[in-house]
This record gives C-alpha cells, sequence and structure tokens, in this order.
C-alpha cells in the first residue's frame, strides 16, 4: 500500500466532506432558503396567493428577472404552485404549497431572532474590526 502524503490526505478528505455537504439536508436547504430573494418571496406569499405584480410591488428591491427566477425556483423545490387561470389577458397566481407553509414557522422564528440580535451581530463585528489587525 502507497504511503499518502499530506496534501493527497487533506484532497482526499475535502472530497469526501464535499460529497457529505452535497447530500447534506441542512446544507440543501439552506441552499435554497438562503438565495437572495427565497426567504422574502417565501413570506410575502405566507398572506395568502398572489398575482406576480402584488409580489413584485411588495418587494421593489427585486428585479423582475430576479422575481421570475426565484419564483421558478421555489416551484421546482416544490415550495410555491403557479396557477395560470386561462383570461383574457391569462391570470398567473403564485401560492404557497403544504410544504411552503410548513417552511413558514421557520422563517418567522428566523425573523424574530434578526429583529432582536442584529445588533449584538453589528456590535460583535464592529469589537472584532477595533481589536484586529
Amino acid at each position: 500500500m502507497a504511503t499518502m502524503t499530506a496534501a493527497q490526505r487533506r484532497e482526499q478528505e475535502r472530497a469526501a466532506f464535499g460529497a457529505f455537504m452535497e447530500t447534506c439536508p441542512m446544507n440543501q436547504l439552506l441552499g435554497i432558503v438562503g438565495r437572495q430573494w427565497s426567504t422574502m418571496v417565501l413570506w410575502e406569499l405566507a398572506a395568502g396567493p398572489r398575482r406576480y405584480a402584488e409580489v413584485s410591488r411588495a418587494l421593489p428591491g427585486v428585479s423582475a428577472k430576479m422575481l421570475t427566477q426565484t419564483l421558478r425556483s421555489l416551484e421546482r423545490d416544490g415550495f410555491v404552485a403557479r396557477t395560470v387561470t386561462p383570461s383574457v389577458p391569462v391570470q398567473v397566481e403564485y401560492a404557497l404549497t403544504p410544504l411552503g407553509d410548513r417552511i413558514i414557522p421557520l422563517i418567522a422564528t428566523m425573523i424574530d431572532w434578526a429583529n432582536h440580535h442584529i445588533g449584538d451581530v453589528h456590535a460583535a463585528r464592529a469589537r472584532h474590526d477595533t481589536t484586529s489587525t
């Protein structure tokens, strides 16, 4: 059996860790809700079904392209359902799926935590930045 160098061993461990991270459920979830606008879109839809324009007005900082990509991604991941009503003009409505409904309490907890503790995060950063060289 050949002896591995430290660099080879680190590379092997890095590859094994990468494979673990790809299958880790928590990492996968963070990859979904951690996307720039995903959590805000989910939170907006928690109030009930919305048409595209309503979501867009509620989130004025998001571009049309980014909102479309976010809604499509959340639909693909099973959090959002898109319903097309054949009329003139065609109406498209977005709503949370049961899976989407189940993530709302987690988002609410994150919002509450952020509202209560983001000041502590900023203070810690400031302390760190003044003492670091």
